[in-house]
């Protein structure tokens, strides 16, 4: 029985042969459709820091490495008065985390030597670089101190492994088994880190000039987020409660001593305070945070406090929207923040008074995958500053811009893809707002139309549904909805109630009841395609990932109008989700709100497991080998379960993948057209066509 399992796993990875993939084989002349290959193509901009002078810019360019299956980051410049455009810091390990000196005349960033990480210091007066020390852990989070002559960061601390015996040596040539590893914390193991070594991530700081990195912290729990408070403090965030364990979100800020090394809390409220921002004048810290009501989702307020922790106040507590990435302007009498808005990113000005005025929107489109709104920005100093930041786009990869301190003369400065879209046949996206059968909520969409596209009522749809489900999609380039549309797809992705965005009440609209009325709002959008004449009624199609893949599994225990699904890296049963997942405590203590020992039914009554028996919908499993968010074993209930009862279904599980499945392009690939694989195995038009011939 176990190597049939495995036998349907692995032919389950050979079941999309495509239409635009046999083409390119029949064919010499490329196909002008968005093909697999063209994963490798696309490069995409992201973490741009225009330097305190505001006349340079340097960012992060991404692209894939064919040979290595890698996404790789390079650093490049541009000249923000000529745009002038070159290669900064081209290297095999890659580079990333770019970060000014105070005065503009360095550059920090992190790479690797050898398979060692490093952080390197460039000169761009004379075009060379040198590593700061010799880092046996990655370092993190670097931070410049006021006068430029040191450089603050966060790094893992080995501590000592637990154990309760002595193993006997192993004899001289002898083949014995690994020891045996313990574990005694409540968290003992991560998404994308695997089961974790026993330490802790302490703050440590460095020489600009190199040395030996001296640490300044020594708690028994991490510390991470190094703000420089003058030259001689160090604020940082961190839960140093005993029982830390036990509640996930919280957190306070401290400000920690280089003299002494003395450690004082600055915050003391129940909930998160972080990401710590001094003013220009050094008197005053903005931070964000909330005062916990045990919620599965509470947005970021906007926080400042004097620089000796007194004082405390909220401002602009009528903002909508959750407060995101947060910097001063230059002059210290506003704030820039970014915060998703209704499917986008915009940047907003706050004043000290709470006032908001938005200055940029359209900021994301670095998450080249799926559409989720992603990117960031910096702005420099001096009469006239500049602010950068990635651009995205419906139609291309983020790109790197900027514009004046005011958003005006905003301008686009990468044209990064130009050398292979404008060649290829792209979908054309249309937005939808559809109010919800449930209750008449409005739902915002998107629909990816494929290139011969007419509205005859003929092409086949694929619904793609976030992740999260705290998240937003957007309006943004992603190369998993052009894989779907150039195999002729009509593709709609959507933000369900739940999703960020659209302010604290329609994200938890869900709290307590996901999955749950957010069917009526997906179900609502494919009904307005079917009634536009978009789709055919008949050839439906159902995924997503994470959230999504939840959903999708959720979708089918209650309908059966999808002609076959895929759901990726779901949560199928809340109870091993909350006993086994790396956020296992979270999803106890603030999603579901019991213990499953003593009300099992909180957890059941909202697991697609429980109904696993009403599904008759053809549908695919698919998950990471290391995934510890959703794990194997979510997918695998399922999958069993409906394997019992007869259902159509396959078990894709992904070597070496945690939970984050196209961190590797051949891997997103993979997902994608396995996914449409298995869809065509059950299109109905596809059925008739091969009856036909």
């Amino acid at each position: 029985m176990f190597s049939r399992i495995m036998t349907v796993a692995s032919v389950s990875l050979l079941l999309a042969i495509t239409p635009a993939m046999a083409d390119t084989e029949k064919d010499k002349a490329p196909s002008k459709r968005f093909t697999a290959e063209r994963v490798f193509d696309m490069e995409y901009a992201t973490d741009p820091q225009v330097s305190p002078d505001g006349k340079t810019l340097v960012y992060v360019r991404r692209s894939m490495d064919r040979m290595t299956d890698r996404d790789t980051g390079q650093l490049w410049s541009i000249d923000t008065a000529t745009g002038n455009h070159r290669p900064l810091v081209v290297s095999a390990e890659g580079a990333s985390n770019p970060r000014w000196s105070p005065d503009g005349s360095r550059l920090i960033y992190a790479t690797a030597a050898a398979g060692k990480p490093e952080l390197r210091v460039y000169y761009p007066d004379t075009g060379r670089s040198h590593p700061l020390a010799q880092f046996l852990q990655a370092p993190s989070q670097p931070a410049w101190s006021p006068d430029g002559k040191f450089i603050a960061f966060s790094m893992f601390v080995p501590g000592e492994t637990p154990s309760f015996a002595k193993a006997p040596a192993t004899p001289e040539g002898g083949k014995w088994s690994d020891p045996v590893r313990v574990y005694d914390r409540l968290q003992f193991r991560f998404d994308g880190a695997g089961y974790l070594k026993d330490g802790t991530t302490q703050i440590f700081v460095l020489p600009v000039d190199g040395g030996t990195p001296r640490q300044v912290t020594f708690e028994d729990n991490d510390l991470g987020g190094p703000a420089w408070l003058g030259n001689g403090t160090l604020l940082v965030s961190g839960n140093l409660a005993e029982d830390a364990d036990l509640d996930p979100v919280e957190s306070e800020l401290y400000a920690v001593s280089l003299a002494d090394l003395s450690i004082s809390p600055l915050t003391s409220r129940d909930g998160p305070d972080y990401g710590p921002v001094v003013s220009p004048d050094g008197k005053t810290v903005a931070y964000r945070g909330f005062d916990d009501k045990v919620l599965s989702y509470q947005q970021d307020n906007l926080y400042l406090m004097n620089a000796d922790g007194s004082d405390t106040r909220e401002i602009a507590a009528d903002f909508p929207g959750s407060i995101g990435q947060t910097l001063w302007a230059p002059d210290g009498k506003s704030l820039l923040v970014l915060s998703e808005d209704h499917g986008v990113l915009s940047l907003f000005r706050i004043d000290l008074n709470g006032r908001a005025t938005k200055l940029v929107t359209d900021i994301g489109g670095a998450s080249i995958g799926r559409p989720y709104a992603d990117g960031s920005f910096s702005v420099s100093g001096g009469k006239k500053p500049v602010l950068a930041y990635t651009a995205g786009f419906a139609g291309r990869p983020s790109e790197v811009a900027f514009a004046g301190i005011d958003g005006k003369g905003a301008k686009v400065a990468t044209a990064l893809n130009e050398d292979i879209l404008p060649y290829l046949e792209m979908a054309r996206v249309e937005e939808l707002k559809v109010p919800s059968s449930h209750d008449g909520l409005e739902i915002e969409a998107w629909v990816a139309l494929p290139p011969d596209f007419k509205a005859d009522g003929s092409f086949p749809m694929i619904m793609e549904i976030h992740g999260g489900p705290y998240a937003m999609y957007g309006p943004y380039f992603a190369s998993e909805i052009q894989r779907f549309a150039a195999e002729g797809y009509v593709t709609v992705w959507t933000n369900p109630r739940g999703s960020t965005g659209y302010g604290e009440e329609f994200a938890l609209a869900i709290d307590r009841a996901y999955p749950g009325n957010d069917y009526y709002d997906l179900m609502s959008v494919v009904d307005e395609l079917v009634k536009r004449n978009y789709v055919s009624e008949d050839r439906l199609f159902v995924t997503g990932g994470s959230g999504g893949g939840i959903l999708t599994a959720w979708i089918v225990t209650k309908t059966d109008r999808f002609a076959a699904a895929a759901s990726v890296k779901p949560v199928i049963n809340w109870m091993t989700m909350a006993l086994s997942a790396d956020i296992a405590q979270f999803v106890r203590r603030h999603w579901i709100r019991e213990d499953p020992w003593s009300n099992p039914e909180a957890f059941l009554e909202r697991s697609p497991i429980r109904y696993v028996d009403k599904v008759t919908t053809p549908t695919l499993m698919m998950v990471g080998e290391e995934d510890f968010r959703t794990p194997t074993w979510e997918a695998e209930q399922f999958y069993t379960g409906l394997k019992m009862n007869g259902v159509d279904t396959a078990l894709i599980r992904i070597p070496g993948s945690p939970h984050y499945i196209a961190a590797r392009p051949s891997r997103l690939i993979a997902k994608t057209d396995n996914i449409m694989g298995w869809f065509a195995r059950y299109d109905p038009a596809k059925k008739e066509k091969d009856a036909a011939e």
